[in-house]
């Protein structure tokens, strides 16, 4: 089967101009839609858009603003909606371009913390949620007195960049990731102090807060994640309505970090996510919206 690669811009609302890039595949059957983590970029995900295009998903992913080859301030957003902002006019684009096909949004580590508050709190027609070792929990990073610290300078000066501390190793078991990653000149691991304010407040206000979560919801999470700790995820599906949405369920890789999409495991993390779509089809489209009554 053929894949068709494009590449372009996207308006975000008068925030700056995001680039994104697609992965087309022939006859598709559904959308996936790729928000990727912190410090990277959408061209991570060759392989991931690549892999879902041959079996049947039109593939679409985008660089957060002050991310990868996106507009905007290196590492920096003014306020944590303006990412959902950025997602909500992504999501518009893809489906307006592919009308009739049901959308999943696929979140990885921030981009897993940016998915899930967006459809948590703006209840978008989407058929499902996907999330890849999520940010939904503070990790040793951001706790303690550096968090204090934060919330006290943030404020004024907010554009003063700081390194993230995140270990390049957690990423994955495969040297040659953590090598890529180290030398990508789109990857930046500093980032600047409002940033990770508004990130802390996003995991605020999100974690746990799955019983608001309006569609099935597949989370994902390496077992051995330094970054981003895997109980969050258990958190968050605990937390999930299982009873009047269905579908949603919690797999947890015994060894793997924070990638699980670039761990030597990875096909068998995208055949186990390409089965949960396959099991799921349809279910988000009978899922009460708000206002809804429940038959």
């Amino acid at each position: 089967m053929g894949i068709r690669r494009t590449e372009g811009g996207l308006a975000s609302g008068g925030g700056p101009r995001l680039f994104r890039r697609s992965w087309l595949g022939e006859a598709p059957e559904r959308i996936l839609l790729l928000v990727h983590g912190f410090g990277e970029h959408s061209g991570r995900y060759e392989h991931v858009g690549s892999w879902f295009a041959e079996r049947g998903a039109v593939v679409h992913g985008y660089d957060h603003r002050g991310h990868g080859r996106s507009q905007g301030h290196r590492n920096h957003v003014d306020r944590f909606d303006d990412f959902l902002d950025d997602l909500d006019s992504m999501l518009t684009a893809v489906r307006g371009e592919h009308p009739g096909l049901p959308v999943t949004i696929v979140g990885h580590s921030m981009g897993g913390l940016i998915s899930t508050a967006f459809v948590r709190e703006r209840k978008p027609e989407i058929a499902s949620l996907v999330l890849s070792g999520p940010a939904l929990g503070l990790g040793p990073a951001m706790r303690g007195t550096r968090a204090l610290a934060l919330r006290g300078l943030a404020p004024i000066l907010p554009r003063l960049r700081m390194a993230s501390g995140l270990p390049a190793d957690g990423l994955s078991r495969d040297p040659e990731v953590v090598r890529r990653y180290q030398e990508d000149p789109l990857v930046d691991t500093h980032l600047t102090l409002r940033l990770a304010l508004e990130m802390m407040r996003g995991i605020e206000r999100t974690a746990g807060g799955g019983q608001e979560i309006e569609v099935p919801t597949l989370a994902l999470h390496g077992e051995d994640d330094p970054l981003c700790p895997a109980e969050a995820s258990r958190a968050l599906y605990e937390s999930l309505p299982t009873r009047s949405v269905p579908g949603s369920a919690l797999r947890i890789y015994p060894g793997l970090r924070h990638e699980i999409f670039n761990e030597p495991e990875q096909e068998q993390v995208f055949g186990d996510l390409l089965g949960w779509l396959e099991e799921t089809r349809g279910a988000g489209d009978r899922v009460p919206r708000a206002g809804e009554g429940v038959s």
